[in-house]
């Protein structure tokens, strides 16, 4: 199982790989078209600011290569939101994967959203032996609203997606391989997924 990390500046890969070791797999993290072309998997990983992120992946042209991959693919947090048509954050164009846009949360919540919140709605193998209502670890102040795509849902001040797919193409606002066994279960089960 050939596993590629997206290399586009992003914070927090290790501890993605690190999950990904504990499941028995390895990955590579790369910004080289043909080498993610070629992987089993992709994780579009993300920590970071929406309009840099995407002058990085310009630079690289992997803009223009990731919304054509035909291999499953799992963006993570500032991934996912990269992977929607425009985010507010730093008036960003997205990938146009998913037909949404990536909003603010209202000035009258604590913002970013930080720590551990409950996702339900879900669907999908994505998550498969995952109970309604667990725990993930999320660290977010723009969120996608509820979606004809949407695959799970939280509820922060107002409901919203947490989990989008699409064809080969999934989704999470939060963040796997910080959130524990059930987080380690979601990258299992996106792995597996045929």
């Amino acid at each position: 199982m050939k596993i590629a990390l997206i290399d586009y500046g992003a914070g927090n890969v290790k501890s993605i790989e690190f999950a990904l070791e504990r499941l028995g797999y390895s990955s590579e993290l790369t910004s080289n078209a043909k080498t993610i072309k070629a992987a089993d998997r992709v994780i579009f990983p993300g920590v970071g600011e929406a309009s840099t992120a995407m002058k990085m992946l310009k630079s690289t042209g992997l803009d223009l290569v990731i919304p054509t991959l035909e291999q499953p693919v799992l963006g993570i947090c500032l991934g996912m939101q990269l992977m929607c048509n425009y985010c507010e954050e730093g008036d960003t164009n997205g990938l146009n994967i998913f037909d949404v846009k990536v909003v603010k949360f209202n000035n009258q919540l604590k913002v970013p959203q930080v720590g551990w919140n409950t996702i339900f709605d879900l669907k999908t193998d994505l998550f498969k032996g995952i109970e309604e209502n667990a725990y993930m670890y999320l660290v977010h102040s723009f969120y996608v609203p509820l979606h004809q795509d949407s695959i799970a849902n939280s509820s922060y001040g107002v409901d919203y997606s947490v989990a989008l797919h699409k064809n080969n193409f999934y989704g999470v606002q939060f963040h796997p391989e910080k959130s524990g066994k059930i987080g380690e279960q979601i990258l299992k089960n996106f792995i597996e997924i045929q």
